[in-house]
């Protein structure tokens, strides 16, 4: 009969290595944006997934649309300006 502990000891063995790095953290912040205007944007889809969507509906998901898209573009323009390196410019 296999015990419970002989299985809880190899999946927390690594429990030391499953935090996340700062750098990894810092990845997360720079995209935080990106991540509030998508859940904003799932927010307005959500609203209206039980009913037809009103005029209002679809303006409020138009601007979510817009603001995820501009975050996404803002953390795209930010990434590739830092990570360039060497080469003609």
């Amino acid at each position: 009969m296999d015990h419970i502990v002989t299985v809880q000891d190899a999946v927390t063995a690594f429990a030391d290595y499953m935090e996340p790095t700062d750098a990894e953290l810092d990845a997360i912040e720079r995209e935080m944006p990106a991540i509030l205007a998508n859940v904003e944007l799932l927010d307005a889809q959500i609203a209206t997934l039980d009913r037809t969507p009103n005029e209002v509906d679809a303006r409020r998901i138009r601007r979510a649309r817009r603001r995820a898209l501009a975050a996404r573009v803002a953390l795209i323009n930010r990434t590739t300006g830092t990570s360039q390196r060497g080469g003609a410019a």
